[in-house]
Order: structure tokens, then C-alpha cells, then sequence
């Protein structure tokens, strides 16, 4: 039985309402877990595309987690099955890209890194890479402008597939650095697909001034976090959860400044968790880790960024306090610019005294 974050929040409370009007940073969230049901729906009758129904009540079980679904990696993995086949054309791809902007934007994100997989828009229909990518971020750029968001891109590789693929990503985000793509991640399952035979990308990604950014410590435990730090020298984990297993991981991952962008309800819905009360987020937050809170893939998970934010301490008992922190680590672990990012600073100076404003008025 999967958890469900209404489970533990309540969108009515004052804390949810005025978490969601402040605005916020969002580092990791992927565009092929962002794509709204309805817009499954309407191209799929538009363009014949098969699915299990037309109806989105009928359809969500088979593409966002419900309540009756197993909490395993294995079944919500098959989610995506579905959703990739919506990348049927330039005119698709360009719409989910700009819809995943506007959600955010109303969510009051203020600042996102988007990571996408281009080798997963492309193959499909076997368009060229430099093709979806100028339709991902050409459609980003103009969204964000319109809404008044910032958004970076992140390229990402999937460790399933092959290293020559994963070259082909990373020679995309070098051709398109000018054009907000920011850095590069290496996702997918974690479980029997090590990461090693895509270090030399990622440090190549390091000499050249990318980003860096390495799933890991999510289906698998602490031993790949710091494969990640030593070999692949990422400064940022995608979830990094179960760093929490191992002393020495979590001493190692704090003394070296590592940022966890931690993803609480896809934690719990993927299985990495068991229950709430033993989320490794309340042990994360009590150590000196440095942690962001991210929404993974919104749609999939049926939550927004705000939800996340009230999920921490509504769900998880830690107080508004842990929010400024996670907040304030988001803007300096950003892939920015120094410059950038002390105008990012500033930017959220309202939102840090917002919530020193929540935790005096609301107790929390």
C-alpha cells in the first residue's frame, strides 16, 4: 500500500496556504515525471496513441502512484512507460516543456534546475538529439521569461544504458551551456547498474565547469554516495537518503560539503522508506548534512513543492526552521555563478523572513 502525501498534510492549514504564496527553489525535478494526465490524455486521442483508458480517473493508477500500488522502485518505474509515449513531436515536446514551467511557476518556484533526458524525447521517433534539445530549451527559456521564473536545465544520462549514450548526453550539455543548460546527472536504477563506467563523463563534466549531480543512496545504500564523491566528485546526491546507514558515509558526505537533494515522496512511494516516522530525512536534518527538498516527479507523485515543504513539518515534526535551511542550501548548492547566486540571495531574503515569521506565529 503506498503512502500518499495527503496522508500526512493538509492543504486547508494556514502553513500549507502561506508555504505555498512564499517562493521557492526547486533542483530536482525531471520533466518526464512532470506531464499532467490531462495533457496524456488529450494528445493520446489526438494523435490514436493506445492507453489502458481515456478517462484520467481510470488512467491514473497506470501513471501516477495511487494508494493500492506496492511501494517498490520496480512499479513505479513502469509509470514512464506510459508517459514516453507522448514524444510523438516537436509540437508535444515543446507543450510538456512548457507546462512543467507553469506548474512551477504556480507553485511560486521562483528558481528551478529541470533535469531532462533528451536521448528519452528523441528515441521514440527517432528525432536528432540537437533537435529536442533546442525544443527543451528554447520553449524553457521563453515559459520562464513569461512567468517570471528562472530556470536552468540539467541534462541527464540513465545508468541502464549504455556509456556511449551517456557521451552523447554529455556532449549535449556542453554544446548547449550558453542556452541554460547547467550541468549533467547520471540517473535510472541504481539496483545491478553501478556507476563507474560513466566516471570519466562526469569528471570530464567537472573539468569543463558543469554541474554535477549523481543519483545515488536511494534504491541502493551508502556505498554508492560515496562512490559518487570519491571517483565522480559531486558536490550534490539525488536523494542520498540511506547515507544515513553508514557513519562514516554521513561524516564523509558532511565534511566534504556534499548537498542531498532529497525527494520525501518519492522516498516513501518508490519503497526506499517503510514508513514516515522512520523517513532518513529526521536523522539527515539532526546531523549537520546539508539538505534541499525537491519534489522528484510531481505528477507521478501526485505533489507539489509546497506539499514537500509542509510534508517536513507537518509530516515529519521538524520545524519551519529545517525549511530556512533547506532553503538557504538550495541557493548556495545552485549550478550558478557566484554573482547569480548572491542574486539569488537576495531574491529570497523575504522568504527567510517569512519563515522566521511561520515558526514565531504558528508555533512550528
Amino acid at each position: 500500500m503506498a503512502f500518499e502525501v495527503t496522508d500526512a498534510i493538509n492543504r486547508n492549514s494556514e502553513l500549507w496556504q502561506r508555504l505555498r504564496a512564499m517562493p521557492k527553489i526547486e533542483l530536482h525535478r525531471h520533466l518526464e515525471g512532470a506531464i499532467r494526465i490531462e495533457t496524456l490524455v488529450e494528445i493520446a486521442k489526438l494523435h490514436d496513441i493506445p492507453l489502458p483508458s481515456y478517462d484520467c480517473d481510470i488512467l491514473r493508477p497506470y501513471v501516477q502512484v495511487t494508494r493500492d500500488d506496492p511501494a517498490d522502485h520496480k512499479h513505479f518505474l513502469t509509470k514512464f512507460s506510459f508517459l514516453r509515449q507522448l514524444f510523438i513531436s516537436e509540437e508535444v515536446i515543446r507543450r510538456v516543456a512548457r507546462e512543467t514551467v507553469e506548474d512551477a511557476a504556480a507553485d511560486n518556484i521562483r528558481y528551478m534546475e529541470l533535469r531532462f533526458t533528451p536521448y528519452a524525447q528523441a528515441k521514440l521517433m527517432n528525432f536528432a538529439l540537437q533537435d529536442v534539445v533546442d525544443w527543451v530549451t528554447d520553449t524553457v527559456a521563453a515559459a520562464a521569461q513569461e512567468l517570471g521564473i528562472k530556470v536552468n536545465l540539467i541534462v541527464a544520462m540513465n545508468r541502464h544504458e549504455s556509456v556511449e549514450i551517456g557521451r552523447e548526453m554529455y556532449e549535449v550539455a556542453l554544446a548547449y551551456r550558453d542556452r541554460g543548460v547547467v550541468g549533467v546527472d547520471l540517473c535510472g536504477n541504481e539496483v545491478g547498474y553501478p556507476a563507474d563506467p560513466f566516471a570519466d563523463i562526469f569528471l570530464d563534466a567537472h573539468r569543463e565547469g558543469l554541474g554535477v549531480t549523481i543519483h545515488a543512496g536511494e534504491w541502493q545504500g551508502h556505498e554508492n554516495v560515496l562512490y559518487a564523491i570519491n571517483h565522480m566528485k559531486t558536490r550534490r546526491i539525488g536523494h542520498g537518503v540511506r547515507t544515513v546507514e553508514d557513519s562514516k558515509a554521513l561524516w564523509r558526505a558532511v565534511n566534504d560539503n556534499v548537498y542531498f537533494e532529497v525527494c520525501p515522496t518519492s522516498n516513501m512511494q518508490t519503497g526506499v522508506v517503510p514508513s514516515l516516522n522512520l523517513h532518513p530525512l529526521i536523522d539527515l536534518s539532526y546531523s549537520d548534512a546539508k539538505i534541499t527538498l525537491n519534489t522528484d516527479d510531481p505528477a507521478i507523485h501526485n505533489v507539489s513543492l509546497t506539499d514537500e515543504y509542509a510534508l517536513a513539518v507537518q509530516g515529519l515534526d521538524l520545524p519551519v526552521s529545517f525549511l530556512k535551511r533547506c532553503l538557504a542550501n538550495a541557493v548556495d548548492c545552485a549550478f550558478l555563478p557566484e554573482d547569480e547566486r548572491d542574486n539569488l540571495r537576495t531574491m529570497f531574503k523575504p522568504a527567510m523572513q517569512e519563515l522566521d515569521t511561520l515558526s514565531r506565529e504558528l508555533r512550528y
